[in-house]
């Protein structure tokens, strides 16, 4: 009897602890730009750029008992493409044209963090935050802008990846979108 119970407990205990692990996730967030922009361009080519300037692709941890074997990650590979797109269609709705020749805009993805409480056992909050720069050249010369976007968010419990992707997208979008709705991108681009 005293050995099934042992049995018992220890089977609980580590259940327990295997759900306080949180597991690695490797995000794939849809980033739009979310706002209606003004055309103040005329068709005039740009060259327009993509760079990931992170230092990893790694965005932090989800915490928790074990924030070791947590880390939220967004590949360059995966997130690349798809903020080149979203970046052109912008220039696009700015009124101007993706092309090969031109004035220049280059994008940079300078950070994105994913940020849990260190402390506890269970993952109640994270904060999450985008950072880009937007660099404008042309033959009147350059502009450089910063553009950044932040969330805090509570959970009743630990973050699934489809949240976490969902809530990375968000960010990412209202920090692109903020790029694009400087009214100086377009004046630049328009010289």
């Amino acid at each position: 009897m005293l050995q099934r119970l042992l049995f018992g407990l220890i089977a609980v205990t580590t259940l327990t602890l295997a759900g306080c692990a949180n597991s690695p996730q490797q995000l794939s967030p849809q980033p739009r730009v979310t706002a209606q922009l003004a055309a103040v361009g005329h068709g005039q080519p740009v060259v327009v750029r993509v760079v990931d300037g992170r230092a990893s692709p790694t965005l932090g941890t989800r915490g928790g008992l074990y924030p070791e074997t947590s880390a939220v990650t967004v590949n360059a590979n995966d997130i690349v493409p798809k903020l080149q797109a979203q970046t052109e269609a912008a220039v696009r709705l700015l009124g101007f044209t993706p092309s090969s020749n031109g004035p220049q805009l280059t994008v940079t993805l300078t950070d994105l963090k994913y940020q849990s409480p260190k402390e506890g056992m269970y993952v109640t909050e994270a904060t999450i935050s985008a950072n880009f720069r937007a660099d404008v050249r042309n033959s009147g010369g350059s502009y450089s802008g910063r553009y950044a976007a932040s969330l805090n968010q509570r959970f009743g419990m630990a973050p699934n990846q489809e949240t976490n992707t969902k809530l990375v997208g968000d960010v990412l979008s209202d920090a692109l979108t903020r790029l694009f709705q400087d009214p100086t991108i377009g004046q630049k681009l328009s010289q």
